[in-house]
């Protein structure tokens, strides 16, 4: 989801528990898992790579690519067919050197001729399209509702109370931020001219003795900030993030006045008001680098010595620009799904949401449209720590209303998994739901492409999201006559399914067991998802609704 964790809840060390885990059925793993987790803290290769790595034989509760590619080359199957992915996200860096060659391309377009050549409604859409236009900031859907008087009179109230608690937060929150950069900010420069060089270690200032009580008052400052972070650097990076998150949530997300859309020149409320945006889906600036960082999970090019891999490897990205900074509108949602069906994409990955959703009925018919057309639609649960089955945290878009029976069947919403086993397994900002998340992937710390050719480090359901599509997309190249609607039932059932304890995200106190949180209860796996995948399509198995509580 866009809204991912810029700045991490905290920086701490956990203890590594030793778990059980209940085996797969028979048919999907040839194998009992007895799982421990790993014994020391993973190294920088393993950091990049975790959700790669296998359970059972690495101690990481990882999605087994490296084991699926393995057993892929045992096997001689090769590199499979293509399969196009619409990553419907912010911009992408359409040049990124880990991504440019992996770009789908409109076979029926010339570029930059100003011409529709194909006659699909969208000019110039080499690479896919951008609902957004020239935009980039925007409020949420909260703001918007007041500003544009949007529902009946019980949705005004609310969306009035929230909005007037969450504006002055957020410029309180500013303020604080911006107090306690400039208080490390004066403590670092104090020290760095007290001790005489540019750079100093934790070790430095522990050492260092003064009568002066303002340098002391500065020091402690520093050591405070070390309780988070290894570096003082590192930290004023982290709080010129707050001051910048902060700062745009006030001057923009949750600002009445501000009108993100009128440089796009549309009515966004208005599904037939088309054409808009243009055909390049470039990021506008470097801070959009969301739709990058996701793409890279799926498709970064794979054993290229650059950056990282992504989860599939015979994959061509259809970038869509329709999520802002802010909320995205119902309207290019809906218009970026049926754009994805219409041109060739077989799944679609959603790493966005939102708690309101005045036109929802347009975003429905599209996934109902996709599902129609055999594409898979691969949603973010949220970033909130909540329970998705409370009607109080809804999430959209999603597949059935009031937790009723879904609308359709092609639509498969992932949680997100921290590094290590034990209780801490369950991202602590990850949303859950027995009803309403279907599965969980790696999805907190997660390594992929940035704008610029570069790479670091992200987290968010938004980066468990794509690592599923990549699954999805690796399994549907060997085995392209599957449905949607069966590649969502093998990446369920495959996966693995455990008992352990683990902490609720919306009860740090509270303790529930990892199977209760999805419908399946189960960790996406790459390497079992393929051999399901094998023998049902060898007829093998049937596939058919499945007890989930086994």
């Amino acid at each position: 989801m866009k809204h991912h964790y810029l700045l991490k809840r905290s920086l701490v060390l956990l203890a590594l528990t030793a778990i059980g885990c209940k085996a797969l059925p028979p048919a999907f793993v040839t194998e009992t898992p007895v799982l421990f987790g790993k014994k020391q803290a993973l190294n920088q290769e393993e950091k990049k790579q975790w959700g790669h790595m296998d359970p059972y034989t690495d101690s990481i509760p990882g999605m087994s690519v490296h084991k699926a590619y393995a057993y892929l080359k045992a096997q001689n199957m090769g590199a499979g067919a293509p399969v196009v992915v619409a990553i419907l996200d912010s911009g992408i860096d359409l040049k990124h050197e880990d991504l440019s060659e992996q770009l789908w391309t409109n076979p029926a377009e010339i570029a930059n001729n100003q011409i529709d050549d194909d006659g699909n409604g969208y000019v110039d859409d080499l690479h896919g399209y951008n609902f957004l236009g020239d935009s980039y900031h925007e409020q949420v859907e909260v703001t918007r509702i007041v500003a544009q008087k949007l529902g009946d009179a019980a949705l005004q109230a609310k969306a009035t109370a929230e909005l007037e608690k969450a504006y002055p937060k957020a410029l309180g929150d500013k303020v604080q931020y911006e107090q306690i950069l400039m208080a490390v900010e004066t403590a670092h420069e104090a020290f760095k001219k007290a001790i005489g060089k540019d750079s100093y270690s934790k070790a430095d200032y522990e050492n260092f003795e003064t009568n002066s009580i303002m340098l002391k008052q500065q020091i402690g400052v520093l050591a405070q900030m070390y309780t988070f972070v290894d570096s003082i650097p590192e930290a004023i990076k982290e709080i010129k993030a707050g001051v910048q998150h902060f700062g745009e949530k006030a001057n923009y997300n949750l600002n009445k006045d501000f009108d993100g859309r009128a440089i796009v020149g549309d009515n966004p409320y208005d599904i037939t008001d088309v054409p808009y945006g243009n055909g390049n889906p470039q990021n506008l600036v470097k801070e959009e680098s969301h739709g990058s960082h996701v793409a890279g999970i799926v498709a970064a090019k794979r054993d290229n010595d650059m950056g990282m891999d992504g989860v599939a490897q015979n994959v061509k990205i259809m970038a869509l620009r329709a999520v802002p900074n802010g909320d995205e509108y119902d309207k290019d949602i809906a218009l970026g799904i049926r754009y994805a069906v219409d041109n060739g994409a077989r799944i679609i990955n959603a790493s966005f949401g939102k708690s309101y959703s005045p036109n929802a009925e347009w975003v429905y018919e599209a996934i109902q449209y996709a599902a129609q057309h055999n594409v898979l639609i691969v949603h973010a649960a949220g970033n909130e720590g909540e329970n998705l089955d409370d009607p109080s945290h809804p999430n959209y878009p999603n597949d059935q209303i009031n937790n009723g029976p879904e609308i359709a069947n092609n639509v498969i919403t992932v949680g997100a998994l921290g590094p290590e086993y034990g209780e801490n397994l369950v991202a602590d900002f990850s949303n859950y739901g027995a009803i309403n998340v279907d599965v969980f992937a790696p999805g907190a710390d997660i390594y992929s492409c940035m704008p610029g050719s570069e790479y670091a480090f992200q987290q968010g359901t938004s980066m468990a999201a794509p690592g599923v599509a990549g699954v999805a997309a690796l399994v549907w190249s060997y085995y392209p006559n599957l449905k949607a609607q069966e590649v969502k039932k093998i990446l369920m059932l495959s996966g693995i399914r455990s008992e352990m304890e683990v902490v609720l995200p919306s009860d740090p106190d509270k303790k529930v067991p990892f199977h209760t949180l999805s419908v399946s209860g189960r960790m996406v796996n790459a390497y079992n998802a393929l051999i399901l995948a094998k023998q049902i399509t060898e007829k093998k198995l049937k596939l058919k609704t499945y007890d989930f509580t086994r």
